[in-house]
């Protein structure tokens, strides 16, 4: 598009006035001609499911298309990814104001890494698997990378120590659900009361933070004894789901630390017997944990108490 300088501001409008393709999804293929258009807003895309930016990479991570359940190697997806084998240069543009864009220029995929998946919440607020592209400035007046950026996945895995207060979360927004948000208040207040425990006899306390070889969402523990070298995970409650979900977290972490820690699950009470047994048969070791007045209980595999 020689005709519109990079940096230009037009109307979304004129763009297909003059070259056609669907004036409202963000890739847009016109029927003739040899551009594709992909149309980019940070700001808010997050609403509709999508999260773009810059990465430290210098390139530019565009979502694919789809708002709900994992997004397919298909339609606008499919076209980015040939977009070489259809002679189709990748016209980027950048939301500006209501129906004005900004163009950033033209763009390639990346020859080594062209893209990649990761975990993020669909418009129902349900986490699913995005395609993320990572798109190369063609144009040597591109502009610079800047304003909203993304993560780009990690070389290395990388594993640190933060501070329990800090309230993060695995994912890229959370549910907007009342239950939800209740259920993450009770297990802040679980980990808390422990935390102080442990803290007043004597124990040092913070979480991991975990972000994997190749991923770009890191991982974060509830609570890790460095004392007892103990990995701990909480749940607000003593369900099945929740105990499931907790084991698979808690394998998950285990397998990124070294020296390679012990497990334990922390719940509000005593679970009921048959979940107790899950717990230790699946070698949540060696405690499963739970309040009891101003002490807490410690459940090994054995049934011991301690």
């Amino acid at each position: 598009m020689a005709t519109v300088a990079v940096g230009t501001k037009i109307r979304r409008s004129a763009i297909h006035d003059e070259h056609g393709g669907n004036r409202r999804k963000g890739i847009s293929r016109p029927k003739s001609g040899s551009y594709l258009f992909l149309f980019s807003n940070p700001e808010r895309g997050h609403e509709y499911g999508y999260y773009d930016g810059w990465g430290d990479d210098g390139c530019y991570h565009y979502s694919g298309e789809g708002r709900r359940g994992d997004q397919q190697m298909t339609g606008g997806n499919r076209d980015i990814l040939e977009h070489q084998q259809q002679k189709r240069s990748l016209e980027l543009f950048r939301s500006a104001t209501k129906g004005v864009v900004t163009r950033l220029g033209e763009f390639a995929l990346d020859e080594e890494e062209p893209h990649y998946t990761t975990d993020a919440p669909g418009t129902d607020g349900v986490l699913r698997t995005v395609i993320m592209f990572r798109l190369r400035p063609v144009d040597k007046k591109a502009p610079k990378p800047g304003g909203t950026s993304v993560p780009s996945p990690a070389s290395s895995s990388k594993v640190e120590d933060v501070e329990v207060e800090q309230h993060n979360v695995e994912h890229m927004a959370v549910s907007s659900s009342g239950t939800s948000r209740q259920s993450e208040r009770r297990e802040a207040k679980l980990v808390q009361a422990y935390r102080h425990y442990l803290q007043a006899q004597g124990h040092t306390v913070t979480r991991k933070k975990i972000v994997p070889e190749g991923e770009v969402q890191a991982l974060y523990t509830d609570l890790y004894d460095a004392t007892d070298k103990l990995l701990v995970e909480a749940k607000a409650t003593v369900t099945r789901e929740a105990i499931r979900m907790a084991i698979g977290q808690l394998f998950d972490y285990r397998r990124h630390l070294s020296p390679r820690p012990e497990i334990a699950l922390l719940l509000p009470a005593k679970p009921r017997p048959d979940l107790l047994r899950l717990c230790h048969a699946a070698e949540v070791a060696a405690q499963v944990i739970w309040p009891d007045g101003d002490t807490y209980v410690k459940s090994r595999p054995q049934g011991s108490m301690l």
